[in-house]
């Protein structure tokens, strides 16, 4: 599919480009052995959990085929919830926010609302919400949530992200 042509994500199969996948691993990072991510949970790849042990160690080749296989979930539940049509683009950065913040937070999400609603130009401000994580038991925005949600929004709309 070319930019600028739209798809029907809901109830169809779209898949994220190469540009999403760029997206999430400069947010992610890839670490090849195995450490406990903030939330405390053991995690290696590109964020990837399941499985995953202390002193576990992965090849690049490995990290890149978990993060394939992570993106998959995250790519089903675009396709199942979203019920508008969508560009590659747009498609590409909910799965990018939602590969960062579950498919629980985009089901319920006002994101979801508004985008299901058409109103399209309403979604880079409701990814952009959503930069806040839980520090020492305290509710903070974090830049690096600042500048991935304005990556995410860019990408929703078309424009480079990569500066971000």
């Amino acid at each position: 599919m070319t930019a600028g042509q739209k798809q029907k994500s809901g109830g169809s199969n779209m898949n994220i480009s190469q540009e999403g996948l760029s997206l999430i691993k400069k947010f992610e990072g890839c670490k090849l052995e195995s450490y406990k991510c903030a939330a405390g949970v053991w995690t290696i790849g590109f964020g990837s959990t399941s499985g995953v042990e202390e002193g576990m160690e992965i090849s690049q080749e490995r990290a890149d085929m978990l993060l394939l296989e992570d993106v998959e979930v995250f790519e089903e539940a675009v396709n199942n919830l979203v019920e508008v049509d969508l560009e590659q683009n747009q498609f590409d950065a909910l799965v990018a926010w939602t590969f960062n913040l579950g498919s629980t937070n985009l089901k319920n999400s006002t994101l979801l609302k508004v985008l299901n609603d058409k109103n399209y130009e309403g979604v880079p401000e409701q990814i952009k919400r959503w930069n806040k994580a839980t520090v020492d038991g305290e509710r903070q925005v974090l830049e690096g949530l600042v500048r991935r949600r304005e990556a995410e929004s860019l990408l929703f709309t078309g424009e480079d992200w990569s500066k971000v």
